[in-house]
């Protein structure tokens, strides 16, 4: 089959600390990226998310632009920060009413909620406890998987747990360039990343516990290859999914397979990382190995691989001008054909694209529209590149865009617009983008128009 099945499912996607603002409203807490982007220099131009997008006073507007679209369900992340401030199970029952009217909104909308428990809004009170390095940590977030999932129950039915765990251990522990901003040696942060599996785990465990109809999963992202040529598919595939002491954390496999497998990766070369995996006890990988209903994975760009005389295979380096986003990512479409097709064969599991688009520099221009024809192309060629993977029998089942609207990008605060909807960010004024209207054509016609 080279088209999307008929129940495939088309969405956008967002999280909470980039779009929300108010964090600290209605008895909220801080989260790490409170204290993070207020901290000088951690962020473009010190921007915050006080205010972002203006969505937790006004979550109806990201409702009616998704049902404007056509879309049929909403990935967004919650707070733990603002429902549970001091992560210690005092549930902040304001804060968790703005969640409840959210899923309310999109309920009533005919739109699925697709709930992430956790996209990086640790609260600011566990970090001042060591954060992810405390053993406790992961106690406390199954506790919140629990409480959101036996409240919801009924009205949430896809749970994604963690997002992107790559980011947090790599970026937040290890080079600093997110929150918390820590620089950790090796070591250390590979604590991080066994106690963020812990927590998928124990929060998998909570859930079912709760409400065994739910479906539970995790939003990864990593390197993945494509072949140059039909010849270069074996030599693609084993470059996906090697593991590197230099580069094992940002890797599918690394969270995949002890959650799907109970086991670490064996592709790994003698040295400190494979000692590390080695001290893991058996206890705690039967902990993690909590298989899921469904992956996601957040695929922006991959690499181009050749098989080669004395080696498995061979990166090929990107030309002089290769294409690339206003954020400097190569744009490499092929990446969601064999990319996600690799993914599939190695795990067996049904998957979701949960994040995939591009900044660019977005401008309202004089007839009051927002023009973003790199972006129709951008979406053309990847979603064109997306539907052959069903040729090689990928069991996919939805693609949420990233993002519904512009919002707050971490340590690039307001510098980059990755949404659909254009956002005026003084006033929160939204503005329906060109590739919003071509995106709802493609959603209307199931991809036939493509």
């Amino acid at each position: 089959m080279n088209k999307f099945p008929k129940n495939f499912v088309w969405g956008a996607a967002s999280s909470a600390y980039q779009i929300e603002g108010d964090p600290l409203a209605d008895g909220g807490g801080k989260s790490v990226w409170d204290t993070f982007s207020h901290t000088p220099g951690k962020t473009f131009e010190g921007n915050t998310g006080d205010t972002a997008c203006r969505s937790y006073a006004h979550p109806e507007w990201d409702i009616e632009n998704l049902k404007h679209m056509g879309l049929s369900a909403y990935r967004f992340s919650t707070s733990w920060a603002r429902i549970d401030p001091e992560g210690d199970g005092n549930w902040n029952e304001k804060g968790l009413a703005y969640y409840d009217r959210l899923v309310d909104l999109c309920l009533e909308a005919g739109i699925a909620p697709y709930m992430t428990l956790y996209h990086w809004e640790l609260p600011q009170a566990l970090e001042d406890r060591d954060g992810w390095l405390n053993p406790e940590t992961p106690k406390a977030f199954a506790r919140f998987a629990g409480m959101m999932a036996e409240h919801f129950r009924g009205r949430v039915k896809h749970y994604f747990l963690l997002n992107e765990p790559q980011c947090v251990a790599a970026l937040g522990y290890g080079n600093g360039i997110h929150a918390p901003g820590r620089q950790e040696p090796m070591g250390k942060v590979f604590l991080v990343w066994k106690h963020l599996l812990l927590a998928y785990g124990l929060g998998a465990q909570a859930i079912r516990a709760v409400d065994g109809g739910a479906g539970i999963g995790i939003a990864t992202t990593g390197r993945l290859c494509y072949p140059e040529t039909e010849a270069d598919i074996a030599a693609a595939e084993k470059a996906t999914f090697q593991v590197f002491d230099n580069d094992w954390l940002f890797t599918h496999q690394m969270a995949l397979d002890p959650i799907c497998f109970g086991a670490f990766p064996k592709d790994c070369a003698p040295g400190q990382l494979r000692d590390l995996m080695a001290a893991v006890t058996p206890e705690e990988l039967e902990i993690i190995h909590q298989k899921p209903d469904f992956l996601g994975f957040n695929i922006y760009n991959g690499w181009c691989v050749r098989e080669s005389q004395g080696a498995p295979y061979y990166f090929i380096p990107r030309y002089e001008g290769f294409p690339r986003t206003a954020l400097k990512w190569p744009v490499t479409p092929e990446v969601l054909d064999w990319g996600v097709a690799f993914l599939w064969r190695r795990y067996g599991l049904p998957c979701y694209i949960t994040e995939n688009g591009l900044s660019c520099n977005d401008v309202v221009s004089l007839d009051g529209q927002v023009h973003d024809p790199n972006r129709e192309d951008f979406l053309h060629r990847y979603l064109l590149c997306l539907k052959n993977t069903f040729s090689h029998g990928t069991d996919l089942r939805g693609y949420f865009h990233w993002s519904l609207t512009d919002n707050f990008e971490w340590h690039s605060g307001y510098g980059e617009r990755f949404g659909l909807v254009y956002v005026d960010f003084p006033t929160g004024t939204r503005v329906y983008k060109d590739s919003a209207r071509w995106y709802a054509q493609v959603v209307k016609t199931n991809g036939e128009s493509l």
